[in-house]
């Protein structure tokens, strides 16, 4: 089972506790795989997670949508475990809900900064709005405020960065939350086992 290292870890932790599972040996320690009970734990950045599932490293995994949503990965979503919510947001500077876009279009083209190119081009493209799009791996709160861009796309929980950096939301486009996720063969290979585990974690959830 491959697991998002990072701000969730606990969470993910106190969700596999929860449905019974061992989690002896997922502290204390750099290890990045390890093996507790029966269970072996591959411990990476939440973006490889989708593709070690993906490519049957892991057959399981958890990770945040917004992650699965961004990769792409050929995965398969079992169980939204409610935990990690977040949003992805169109936002802009303050004033931006009273202009209309076209108003923000410069040559035929809305500038959007993101660290998340995908979710923002289908964003975009449903709409039917063309944008140029200018990837960073940074704060994105930055590049209205230096005129980099027109607008961002970014995930956001409680909004405070956006509002500390004169920000705010022009429209919502998801909601994301961790998700239990299976690689497809492993799923077709032992969808019994696997579908038991997926009783657990949804009667966990349930309960919370």
């Amino acid at each position: 089972m491959a697991l998002a290292q990072g701000t969730m870890f606990d969470e993910i932790r106190a969700s596999l506790e929860g449905v019974g599972l061992p989690i002896d040996g997922l502290t204390g320690h750099r290890r990045l795989v390890v093996r507790s009970g029966d269970v072996e734990y591959v411990l990476c950045r939440p973006s490889d997670v989708p593709t070690y599932v993906a490519h049957g490293a892991a057959d399981l995994g958890i990770v945040g949508r917004d992650v699965l949503l961004e990769t792409e990965e050929d995965v398969i979503e079992l169980v939204d475990l409610g935990f990690g919510v977040c949003r992805f947001v169109v936002a802009g500077p303050k004033g931006s809900l009273d202009r209309s876009l076209a108003e923000y279009q410069h040559l035929g083209s809305l500038e959007v900064a993101t660290k998340y190119p995908r979710v923002a081009q289908r964003h975009f493209d449903e709409r039917g709005i063309q944008v140029e799009l200018i990837k960073l791996n940074g704060a994105v709160e930055l590049a209205p405020q230096v005129g980099l861009s027109d607008q961002i796309v970014d995930l956001v929980s409680t909004g405070r960065t956006l509002r500390e950096n004169d920000l705010e939301i022009v429209e919502e486009i998801t909601t994301c939350s961790a998700r239990l996720i299976a690689n497809r063969a492993s799923y077709a290979r032992d969808r019994e086992r696997i579908a038991g585990l997926v009783d657990r974690f949804e009667k966990w959830v349930a309960s919370r």
